[in-house]
């Protein structure tokens, strides 16, 4: 009777490891309903599911022992099995299948062709592989048909040359693992940017990639361990790569919401490594071309420096998708000594706009910027570390500035949008009770006053800067209006800057005979009189 007892539960305790321990699928071994197949390190786990506790069934891939389960991967996706009898198995030519029974196969890898057989392995990276049981060649794999979720060591791909491309494709709802409404590719732009897209509309952007992070989410600055790769070649393709940093159960994740989250798990819950978008200006374009989301608390669009609303009236409304236009067209000769030349105005801590195009030929911060100064089409630039010379010739899209961090980029403007608009200003007075004639009489007064003012102050301030020398301290010096300073400095553009100190800032000009000069500006914020300054300038030219 003992031996019985004691055979009875040996035949239960292997009925029990045969039920739920599986290390392969094979052509004699297949995956019925109720049992599973772990990896080796005992971290994932596959099997029959029901998302939602229904009769629909479906085979996929989970973190084991976590609960609730999170499922990574989903063979049949759009095709649920309802019959208890469905099993996953290997065919005698190789192919792994999805049975349901007596309703014949619904999912299926396709030919393998492999003739001495195959078996399916669940790998310790959670990537289910069909292998030839002779050479041991990969005959198929998850990685290389990815759903909703991306794993250490899975890779996003785009090739130009085979169409081939690799995506993330979001749930259509929590309980209902068929394709949603979100995608989350990489795109074939040099260098690369991820986009979330929603059907053909761009939903999210991470800005262009800059060797280790992407210039668009802020807390990737340059000191930032990055968990990712991307790669790019010559011949039309990139693959972007999730790698493993000591991450506890990493993955990355598109729900079915549009929103792409980096979960990791610290032991009895799941906190957010990063998730995007969360805010207003995290969504793609909401202020439209031209127009910049400033992220401040609340977030707001305004236009770019030289731009204003393209429908005034809805922008008021606080409808910015219409974007911005720009308020005085451009004179672009390509001559930066032109008394007429565009300047550039630059901004900080900016998202790179999308649409950019890499220059290749740039290889510094001032050939970025004279490349861009002598091409009329080119609307604006940025040097970025890591990166190197972008240039925009379309209207700048999705861009974003940020309480710190970000890039910096300068936008080709008018010159005359450099002056405050002072020419553009004018004295309205609007007096009803008045007469015309006390009107007219009162505004000639004012404009008498003010240009005999101006004048003598004007003629007084320059006066009192040369007086301040004596004639032998000067003897040697040449004078220069403002006017010819403005032109040689290109209006003190930061891209001739060459130095900062305690009292201002140095800047290198090209007079129009073609002599280089270095000029001196004294900052209004600096605690250096007119007297020093003066100083330094007699000290200078005796020196010389």
């Amino acid at each position: 009777m003992g031996k019985v007892r004691f055979s009875f539960a040996c035949l239960l305790l292997f009925a029990v490891l045969l039920r739920f321990s599986y290390a392969a699928i094979t052509t004699k071994t297949p995956l019925s309903i109720g049992q599973t197949l772990s990896s080796s390190n005992g971290v994932y786990e596959l099997g029959f599911f029901s998302p939602n506790n229904s009769q629909n069934l479906y085979v996929g891939i989970w973190f084991k022992g976590i609960i609730p389960r999170v499922v990574l991967w989903v063979a049949n996706r759009e095709n649920p099995v309802t019959d208890t009898t469905a099993n996953l198995a290997i065919t005698s030519n190789g192919t792994l299948i999805l049975f349901n029974g007596k309703h014949g196969v619904v999912w299926s890898i396709g030919e393998t062709f492999a003739s001495n057989g195959s078996r399916a392995e669940l790998s310790d990276t959670g990537n289910l592989i069909v292998i030839d049981k002779v050479s041991g060649r990969i005959l198929w794999q998850s990685f290389d048909h990815l759903g909703d979720t991306m794993l250490p060591l899975s890779t996003l791909v785009y090739n130009l040359a085979t169409g081939e491309k690799r995506v993330l494709t979001s749930w259509k709802s929590y309980t209902d693992p068929s394709p949603g409404d979100f995608v989350v590719q990489i795109s074939p732009q040099e260098p690369s940017q991820a986009f979330t897209m929603r059907g053909s509309t761009p939903y999210w952007r991470s800005g262009p990639w800059a060797k280790t992070r992407f210039t668009g989410i802020p807390e990737m600055d340059e000191t930032y361990t990055s968990p990712f790769s991307l790669q790019q070649d010559a011949n039309g393709s990139g693959t972007f790569t999730f790698l493993h940093r000591n991450f506890k159960l990493p993955s990355i994740t598109i729900t079915s919401e549009g929103s792409l989250k980096i979960p990791l798990y610290n032991g009895t819950d799941w906190e957010l490594y990063f998730e995007a978008p969360v805010n207003f200006c995290d969504h793609y374009g909401v202020c439209g071309p031209f127009g910049l989301c400033v992220m401040s608390v609340p977030p707001k669009c305004k236009c770019f420096k030289g731009f204003i609303p393209k429908y005034n009236e809805e922008w008021k409304r606080g409808n910015w998708t219409g974007g911005c236009v720009r308020r005085t067209e451009l004179l672009c000769q390509g001559n930066s000594t032109s008394k007429d030349a565009d300047v550039f105005h630059t901004f900080a801590n900016v998202k790179p706009p999308d649409f950019y195009e890499f220059a290749a030929s740039s290889e510094t911060a001032e050939d970025c910027y004279q490349s861009c100064l002598h091409n009329c089409s080119c609307l604006a630039f940025a040097y970025i570390h890591g990166i190197g010379c972008l240039m925009w010739k379309q209207e700048l899209m999705d861009a974003v500035q940020f309480s710190a961090r970000g890039e910096l980029i300068s936008i080709r403007l008018a010159r005359s949008e450099m002056g405050g608009n002072k020419r553009k200003k004018t004295i309205t007075a609007s007096i009803v009770s008045l007469s015309l004639f006390v009107i007219l009489g009162s505004a000639g007064f004012c404009f008498w006053r003010y240009r005999v003012k101006h004048n003598v102050s004007k003629d007084a301030s320059q006066d009192a800067w040369r007086n301040d020398l004596t004639p032998q301290d000067f003897s040697s010096l040449c004078f220069f209006d403002m006017n010819t300073i403005e032109t040689a400095t290109n209006y003190f553009s930061l891209s001739n800057k060459l130095g900062q100190g305690g009292f201002g800032s140095v800047y290198k000009g090209k007079l129009q005979d073609g002599k280089e000069i270095a000029v001196k500006r004294l900052s209004s914020s600096s605690g250096q009189g007119k007297e020093e300054f003066m100083n330094e300038i007699v000290l200078i030219s005796k020196l010389q």
